[in-house]
């Protein structure tokens, strides 16, 4: 039997001749999210060959730099966690990376936003999910052959500015939250939203990630900032990103996480808001 590849949330946009094709992704991956012989369903196939421009988070070429922009902005020249940290936060940071020592070195010398960001890496590794598997990989594979553009929705100095510009307190509940449940508990969670995405319904993710969020809030002010700043102003930046880049009768096709799309303050209710009609694909 022939492999089906993964659903993920997937939509059309359309504002009289203007089309935009809004698809969420996932930065990690499973290989049998993408069979060999048809690596996404044929609306995406069909609407990635029917689109001059391919428009990412960031552009190919910003992504390629934005490890180095990453250590300039999170990485401090000597040991500055613990002591940006609280005691017990620091201390059960410590506790959950007591059995890898090179990654407590490591993370002694980040800020904040920064551990917090590796934390969830590790979490998605341990979950069986590999960064080669992201959705924008294997669409650039796919989409390499079109011989179409490929550009960015935001600056690597806009995307790093979302985290640089936390205030300590803010960073603080970042990486507090990641802390509140066990290993265990946190790759479920990241084997719920790769389950989530594979089904393909926006706004169920956007409504399981705001019970996430409620959930796991030390702080539900702090908490709620630190989702304006992420997700909600960054929405509303692609959003007017992609609405330039559109024209008439040129498609664009625009991939970004899946956590961007759904619910009122999302990118496909923006859009709405904009005089488009957004259909599921």
């Amino acid at each position: 039997m022939r492999v089906q590849p993964a659903r993920m949330p997937f939509y059309t946009a359309t504002r009289g001749t203007t089309t935009i094709y809004v698809l969420g992704t996932l930065h990690v991956g499973d290989p049998v999210d993408y069979p060999p012989d048809q690596p996404f369903r044929k609306p995406i196939l069909a609407a990635l060959a029917a689109s001059p421009t391919l428009a990412l988070e960031l552009s190919p070429d910003d992504l390629l730099v934005s490890q180095d922009d990453v250590s300039k902005f999170g990485v401090c020249s000597r040991e500055c966690l613990p002591r940006l940290l609280p005691d017990p936060l620091w201390r059960r940071l410590a506790q959950r990376l007591r059995g890898n020592p090179a990654a407590l070195d490591e993370i002694k010398k980040m800020r904040p936003w920064l551990a917090a960001l590796l934390v969830e890496t590790y979490d998605s590794l341990s979950a069986g999910l590999q960064t080669e598997y992201g959705t924008e990989a294997q669409l650039q594979n796919v989409y390499l052959k079109t011989r179409g553009k490929i550009v960015g929705l935001e600056t690597l100095s806009g995307q790093m500015r979302a985290f640089t510009g936390l205030t300590l307190a803010q960073q603080r509940e970042m990486l507090a939250q990641d802390l509140v449940q066990t290993p265990e508990e946190n790759v479920a969670d990241v084997r719920m939203l790769h389950r989530l995405w594979r089904v393909g319904d926006a706004d169920a993710i956007a409504a399981w990630s705001t019970a996430k969020s409620e959930k796991l809030a030390r702080n539900p002010r702090l908490s709620a900032s630190i989702d304006n700043k992420i997700l909600y102003e960054r929405n509303r930046r692609f959003v007017t990103r992609m609405v330039a880049i559109a024209a008439p009768n040129k498609p664009v096709f625009v991939a970004i996480g899946a956590l961007h799309l759904g619910g009122p303050k999302g990118v496909l209710a923006l859009l709405r808001q904009r005089g488009f009609i957004v259909d599921a694909n």
